[in-house]
């Protein structure tokens, strides 16, 4: 059996802390891709870049059985659907959250013209001494938030002024911070699992070791909105291992200091030869696993599936507390997921 290396856990956790803080709301994903492709960049691959968008490289290696890993970096956000009288935003969310999660949120807007405006995300009836139990009672829906811009703006004519418009994306502050081995923080869905992949390939390289057979890495930009993965993937790919958050929470079989193996999702089971394949290799590895169910979640592996790919496909990811909220993991599940995909590399 071969060893897996060491993951090089600081620097895993080094370029996630870098990658969280590079804003990429679904569909302005350029600045977090060309982070990611530069830090690839010392690894024995060749890039290239789909059409939609995205970044796909690939480590060559034996093509009778070429492998696929995936994971996004983009992320929950928002876009500006219209400025109001007073000058303030409101917003048009992207991806599936609830807006209570994101109430006082710092945020930045950015703009067509490459600039950046902070902001706060509020209710429309923030305070309580001026609304009283009106706050307390504000239904938490979309039309009743709003940014305040950290601008002088006194109507709509002096917000287009600083050049922002209906489109402009708004990114949610990460506030990541390591405290104990958990790492705390927005987006590590799925920034997590890119970061996972990055362990994982620099710990091969550095062993003077490749993966078994060819493979293909595609990091996409389209997940939170469900066709991130649906392009992008050779057809000529016999497995896919979607590399995601795993749900830890209440009912959940899933920890933040383990690394999730999922049998089924709200789309149905994956690959069941393939899932056994993976947790046979964790047993075999020592390393911590869990495998679980997600009744309200989705992957880009089945997105790819939907998009017809003959291919298997599994889904496994670090443990993440609160997901599409204010998340949390540990290194320790960060380490066991980087483990698990070095180990699936390695095997025949």
């Amino acid at each position: 059996m071969v060893t897996i290396p060491a993951i090089p856990v600081p620097e895993m956790l080094d370029f996630l802390t870098r990658l969280l803080r590079t804003p990429s709301p679904t569909g302005d994903t350029e600045a977090a891709l060309t982070y990611v492709q530069a830090s690839f960049a010392d690894l024995p691959v060749s890039f290239r870049y789909p059409r939609k968008g995205g970044l796909v490289f690939t480590w060559e290696g034996d093509a009778a059985r070429p492998r696929a890993l995936t994971a996004h970096v983009d992320t929950l956000g928002a876009m500006v659907q219209r400025i109001k009288g007073d000058g303030r935003l409101v917003l048009t969310p992207i991806g599936s959250f609830d807006w209570h999660s994101v109430e006082t949120e710092g945020c930045t807007v950015l703009t067509g013209k490459g600039l950046a405006y902070r902001g706060s995300i509020l209710p429309v009836k923030a305070s309580v001494h001026i609304y009283g139990p009106e706050a307390r009672q504000l239904e938490r829906v979309a039309e009743n938030y709003e940014v305040r811009l950290d601008a002088t703006v006194f109507d709509e004519e002096d917000t287009l002024e600083l050049g922002i418009r209906p489109g402009d994306f708004v990114a949610f502050d990460p506030r990541m911070e390591v405290n104990a081995g958990f790492v705390r923080s927005r987006h590590l869905d799925d920034k997590a699992g890119v970061a996972c992949i990055y362990g994982a390939l620099l710990a091969l390289y550095r062993a003077d070791l490749a993966p078994h057979s060819r493979l293909e890495v595609l990091i996409s930009g389209y997940e939170e909105v469900g066709h991130g993965a649906a392009t992008g993937i050779p057809a000529d790919t016999v497995e896919l291992v979607a590399v995601d958050m795993a749900a830890a929470g209440d009912m959940q079989n899933s920890d933040e200091f383990s690394v999730g193996i999922c049998a089924k999702d709200s789309g149905g089971p994956y690959h069941l030869g393939l899932r056994r394949q993976l947790e046979a290799l964790s047993e075999a590895h020592a390393i911590p696993y869990r495998t679980d169910i997600y009744p309200f979640y989705g992957s880009d592996g089945e997105v790819a599936w939907r998009a017809g790919a003959d291919l298997k496909v599994a889904l496994i990811g670090p443990g993440v507390d609160a997901s599409h909220s204010y998340e949390r993991t540990h290194t320790d599940s960060l380490e066991a997921t980087a483990r698990l995909i070095a180990a699936y590399l390695l095997s025949e």
